[in-house]
């Protein structure tokens, strides 16, 4: 598999296989980096079908573990488009891979362009939802969390200005053909939540038996395989 490690705007980027009319933009998730597991099997199948794939690092992740700004979803966004520029120069069609909060930062970004198809795996399509349960298992209220503006925990950093920023950007269009993956037993995004929001915009919905939010082992990485390979 051809493999270009480049840097756009400063950012870590890798160019899966040749140059194509057709590109894939992939975000992983949270505490991940461009070169997850299931980036790999993207990747090895994407390319057979015609395809390249752009992956790249969101702040804090793989090669820019060193930076020591919070995380905010108007810098994914902002760097997401950079993303989408650079590869609009090189191709025809592009379609979006987002894995977990890669995919709800794809959501903030790309409802109102234009987009051939779509890829979730576990995506957060609420994040106002799951910081509101981690202000509970925090037991802090929203009053606490705006005095304190950062809540460590063993789960994930909570940070009000993202919060905010939630709050204030909720999704409510996506018109775009998607196809989602979730394992049964994810609870971060919750059944209900991905649901609503595939009902919501027509999305097909597939759950594997078992598979939890992170798909990392043997069975949960073989099932996105055939999962993939079967939509693109």
């Amino acid at each position: 598999m051809n493999l270009n490690k480049i840097k756009i705007e400063g950012i870590p980027v890798i160019i899966w296989g040749e140059r194509s009319d057709k590109t894939i933009i992939a975000a992983h998730g949270s505490h991940s980096s461009k070169i997850d597991d299931c980036m790999w099997i993207l990747a090895d199948e994407a390319i057979k079908q015609g395809y390249q794939i752009l992956s790249f690092d969101l702040p804090q992740h793989g090669e820019r573990v060193y930076e020591t700004d919070l995380i905010m979803p108007d810098e994914c966004v902002r760097e997401l488009m950079v993303m989408y520029d650079y590869a609009k120069e090189q191709t025809q069609k592009i379609s979006l891979f987002g894995c977990s909060m890669g995919a709800y930062f794809q959501l903030l970004t790309f409802a109102d362009i234009d987009i051939d198809r779509v890829w979730f795996l576990s995506p957060v399509t609420d994040m106002e939802r799951i910081i509101h349960n981690l202000m509970n298992y925090c037991h802090i209220t929203e009053e606490q969390f705006k005095k304190k503006v950062i809540v460590e925990n063993d789960i994930e950093t909570l940070y009000f200005p993202y919060y905010e920023y939630v709050c204030k950007h909720p999704i409510t269009n996506w018109p775009h053909e998607t196809y989602i993956l979730r394992g049964e037993m994810d609870t971060l995004s919750e059944y209900s939540y991905v649901k609503r929001f595939s009902d919501c915009f027509g999305c097909e919905l597939i759950e594997q038996k078992g598979g939890e939010h992170w798909f990392h082992t043997e069975s949960e990485l073989d099932f996105f395989r055939h999962w993939i390979r079967n939509r693109l």
